[in-house]
């Protein structure tokens, strides 16, 4: 029994070890995000010990079995030699992944999962952006070396004794009593205790804020909670149907007085350009087009993640899902956006994106969206202009873009992606110390994107569609490293620019303080050039006067309506702000406010259910 005892040790000294790292993991995780987490106590950090025990004891439970069976051949030198290795080797692997987060959390806003650590949607530029963010976080791949030499030399390693040990019954029984305790309790860990079900992503925020559910949570953790799964949607029904359609409603039907404008539509969707980078002296174009624009200074993005961006802002379907709709199990569902509508009203449609083609999937859901056509790099003509990363620089993509338009057939609707103030932010070399560098590393190529947009509109207004086009400006998501901290918060994370730009029109202007988001540009549109249609919709129009934004992130449904902001993990609600006096999320009106909160709650759980019925049974269009 001696020789067992000390395999029992060994296998728990190793499992601590590996929790210990966990720990160092958080705390650098927590000193390259320190500027996303304030107000942090001790029970996030107990949470944090709870996740990291279930991901290391479901990591580790094949060594468990392997450390403990109780036989013989386990104390032989060849046998712990090759599970010493293989304990490394798999769980270092997994601490690896925490280090992805280091850094790419600045940029989504959330722990990664399977798809996102896969690259899903970007293979074609994996390669060079990998060498580029090698090189721009060198320090990462140094720290991961460092920690690879510690681990390796402090990982325990036990010599058995070799005096023969009698393997009578009671030693067999004794032995097979701990191997079945010790399985049993590695079964209890993993799975998170004892409670109903196993725990999941979304109780991270039981310790805590919600701002802090990150923190709480491990990378490895979140990548075996989606690990070969697809997105699969919970068939809610808090309602019966009638009461359903009497909260929310998605269907929408546009019978407008006259006729249709027959105007040329371009929505110009910019990377990265979060509201906080607007009106500080990077964009004095986009700051010039405000003042003749409607323009809304409450808008929101409906994801986190420039695919997220695509299905919101043009077919009005927002992204609340752990996986974004265009790699979602529910990516060629039939849908009936601003492509399908315009090109029954007689538009030619059309997207670009400097990207490689296939870059995020862009060119597939196109297709599902049902564009005439689609230009990325490989239909780019011009000067030569690859950034050597993501594809064409915006400043030639952009009279690329004005070029190939006026040789459409009018009206047409056209939309283009943005690249250059995407990480690595690199701009033309001709163009070095031309623009302010800003206080963050986006705000130079954000400058540098502000001055091809000035180039595209200049050259547009040469053309003879001009007048008579109307301009959507937006953009995909919020940037990286917002130094305000209003734009730190679960709202502030979200708020981008949102603006209406016709030339032709010029009291079609001003500012709107309602609450608007990506999915009501697509019934915006709409309603302004008084197309008839019957659609599904799960925005609302720009006259109409309701108030809402929905986003998700993190499994955690965010609502605005009103002055209004609440928090629902899917099943009730969490927080309750009134985010306009109080841009802080600082105090918690939920049990002080009862009236508010189950109004509101009420419409986020008709929202969800009608979302996900509609989802899963694939009815996003009217028959």
């Amino acid at each position: 029994m001696k020789n067992y005892f000390k395999s029992i040790l060994l296998f728990f000294k190793r499992f601590l070890l590996v929790l210990f790292i966990y720990q160092i993991c958080r705390f650098l995780f927590l000193y390259f995000n320190k500027s996303a987490f304030s107000g942090l106590h001790l029970k996030v950090f107990l949470g944090g010990i709870h996740f990291d025990l279930s991901a290391i004891a479901y990591i580790n439970i094949l060594f468990g079995f392997l450390h403990l069976f109780p036989a013989k051949f386990i104390y032989k030198k060849g046998y712990q030699n090759g599970l010493k290795i293989a304990f490394y080797t798999v769980n270092f692997i997994f601490i690896l992944t925490n280090f992805v987060d280091f850094e790419y959390y600045k940029f989504t806003g959330r722990r990664s999962t399977f798809s996102m650590i896969t690259a899903s949607g970007m293979e074609n530029e994996i390669g060079g952006l990998m060498l580029s963010f090698l090189k721009e976080f060198w320090y990462l791949p140094l720290l991961g070396v460092i920690l690879a030499v510690a681990f390796w030399k402090i990982l325990p390693t036990l010599t058995f004794s070799t005096i023969k040990e009698k393997n009578t019954l009671a030693t067999v029984l004794k032995q097979t009593g701990l191997f079945i305790i010790v399985m049993g309790l590695l079964l209890v860990l993993g799975r998170g205790g004892f409670q109903q079900k196993p725990l999941k992503v979304v109780d991270a925020v039981n310790y805590g804020a919600i701002s802090h559910s990150a923190l709480v949570l491990n990378t490895p953790f979140c990548i075996l909670k989606t690990i070969g799964k697809k997105e699969t949607l919970e068939a809610t029904s808090f309602y019966n149907d009638a009461e359903l359609q009497a909260i929310f409603n998605p269907v929408l039907e546009l019978q407008p007085d006259g006729e249709a404008l027959k105007q040329n539509v371009i929505i110009l969707i910019l990377e990265s350009f979060g509201r906080e980078n607007l009106q500080i002296g990077q964009t004095p174009f986009l700051d010039s087009l405000i003042t003749k624009s409607l323009f809304f200074e409450n808008g929101f993005a409906n994801g986190k993640l420039s695919i997220d961006a695509v299905p919101s802002t043009l077919s009005s379907i927002p992204s609340l899902m752990n996986h974004s709709l265009i790699t979602s199990s529910y990516s060629i569902n039939e849908v009936y956006g601003l492509p399908k509508i315009l090109k029954d009203n007689n538009y030619y449609t059309a997207f670009f994106h400097g990207a490689f083609n296939g870059s995020q999937n862009f060119d597939q859901y196109c297709k599902v969206a049902g564009f005439d056509a689609y230009f990325g790099k490989d239909e780019y003509e011009g000067p030569e202009a690859f950034d050597g990363n993501w594809g064409i620089y915006d400043e030639e993509f952009m009279q690329f873009f004005c070029t190939k338009m006026s040789t459409f057939k009018t009206p047409f609707f056209t939309s283009l992606f943005t690249i250059s103030s995407h990480n690595p932010y690199k701009i033309p070399e001709r163009y070095k110390d031309k623009f302010p560098k800003g206080n963050t590393k986006i705000q130079e190529s954000i400058a540098y994107t502000d001055f091809a947009l000035k180039k595209f509109f200049e050259s547009a207004k040469t053309q003879p569609w001009y007048k008579n086009t109307l301009f959507v400006i937006t953009a995909d998501h919020t940037s990286s490293e917002p130094t305000a901290e209003k734009f730190k918060t679960n709202i502030g994370k979200f708020r981008i620019p949102i603006m209406f730009f016709n030339p032709g029109n010029p009291s079609f202007g001003g500012l709107n303080f309602r609450n608007f988001q990506q999915i009501d540009i697509m019934p915006s549109i709409l309603s302004y050039l008084k197309i008839k249609a019957k659609m599904i919709t799960f925005g609302k129009p720009y006259l109409s006067e309701k108030d809402f934004v929905v986003y998700y992130l993190d499994n955690i449904y965010h609502y605005l309506d009103g002055d209004y902001y609440m928090a629902f993990d899917g099943k009730k609600a969490i927080g309750l702000y009134n985010f306009k006096e109080d841009e802080l999320l600082q105090h918690n009106l939920l049990n002080s406010n009862p009236t508010i909160a189950t109004k509101m709650e009420q419409f986020i759980k008709a929202y969800i259910q009608a979302f996900n019925q509609r989802m899963i049974a694939n009815k996003l269009t009217i028959n």
